[in-house]
């Protein structure tokens, strides 16, 4: 068994609303007069009211380059990465100093040193800290994250671990692509990251609330390399999403949810709290659908989309971020964690609510 004792999920200062970017970001795509129609109705339709970006909105009119949107990746995101991490071990009453290991995930940038060898200079984490840097799992990464932290504090059970989650997702901005995959990643899209504390089972006197881990499931679905990723080129990262995603999801996600809710003697109606991946409203109707459930049921991630957009790996961790503030669910309940990304994959988390003590 794992513990999160905190979560701390942070948001560039530059926020707007989804009208606004549109308004900027559409002509950068395309002058017709009849795909900007387009962009408009398919970003209005996403139901997003704000996002959050890495720099100025009328700053990306010149990112043009593969090279200068890295560049402002690592300076950004590492500095937003930091924030999430002292917000993170403050709030779980721990330091810097007491963290063993760390991993971090990104898909909207690369740097080499990682961003975790730029976070142990940054935090003042200890040289002997374990590390792992994590590219390309994307949008699962945050329920991927927590996974494979538990399986860490599995054997390392004295061990506090922080995930970290940073997307600059606006960065990767194709000038003059006016792609149906393109336009809708526009509209989407938002930027931030997430900080996450865990512990192991003899750590967990040491932190209050939160909630325990209990297992994870991976699932892969064959011969859809080609739906969901990115076309890696010479202008950065070109988005790859197939209309045919939200149809994966809806075939293939119920079946790996519950097996692990029965390897754990559970049923979908016995989940208390779903914190699902903030896909969009296609992918959450159609994990809804998956499992036999009313879009209520993801209500909080409903309401993490219209206030931030889909923000990748760190969008389940805003989801599960809030869940742990609103406070309220019933001890010893279950909780469902789970997150859709490029293979096409899923991965599952889940959660129980600690019994008071």
């Amino acid at each position: 068994m794992a513990h999160i004792a905190s979560i701390a999920p942070v948001l560039p200062r530059h926020s707007y609303a989804q009208s606004e970017i549109t308004a900027v970001i559409a002509p950068l795509l395309s002058s017709d007069p009849r795909r900007l129609a387009t962009i408009e109705r398919i970003h209005a339709a996403t139901g997003i009211q704000t996002r959050h970006l890495a720099l100025p909105l009328d700053e990306y009119a010149e990112l043009t380059t593969f090279t200068v949107a890295n560049d402002t990746f690592v300076r950004e995101g590492t500095t937003l990465a930091a924030q999430a991490c002292r917000e993170a071990l403050a709030a779980a009453g721990l330091n810097a100093a007491d963290v063993d290991y760390l991993l971090v995930t990104t898909i909207t940038g690369i740097a080499t040193p990682s961003l975790d060898v730029l976070l142990v200079e940054r935090l003042g984490l200890r040289p002997d800290v374990k590390r792992v840097p994590v590219f390309g799992l994307g949008c699962v990464a945050g329920a991927a994250g927590i996974a494979r932290v538990r399986d860490h504090l599995q054997g390392h059970p004295q061990d506090v671990a922080l995930l970290v989650s940073v997307e600059l997702c606006s960065l990767t901005l194709q000038h003059g692509d006016d792609s149906m995959a393109n336009i809708v990643s526009s509209g989407l899209f938002g930027d931030g990251a997430a900080a996450v504390v865990m512990v192991g089972s003899d750590r967990v006197d040491d932190v209050r609330g939160g909630v325990d881990v209990v297992d994870s499931r991976s699932d892969l679905v064959p011969g859809t390399t080609d739906v969901l990723g990115w076309d890696i080129g010479g202008s950065g990262f070109r988005i790859v999403l197939a209309a045919s995603l939200a149809d994966i999801v809806e075939r293939n996600l119920g079946p790996g949810v519950v097996d692990l809710l029965a390897a754990h003697d559970l049923k979908v109606a016995d989940v208390g709290t779903w914190v699902a991946h903030t896909g969009g409203p296609r992918i959450l109707r159609a994990a809804a659908s998956a499992l036999e459930l009313p879009d209520e049921a993801f209500a909080a991630s409903w309401r993490s989309l219209a206030r931030v957009g889909n923000l990748s790996s760190s969008g389940v961790l805003h989801v599960l971020a809030d869940e742990l503030a609103a406070g309220g669910h019933i001890p010893g309940s279950a909780g469902v964690l789970f997150a859709v990304g490029p293979g096409v994959c899923t991965e599952t988390v889940l959660l129980r609510w600690p019994e008071e003590p």
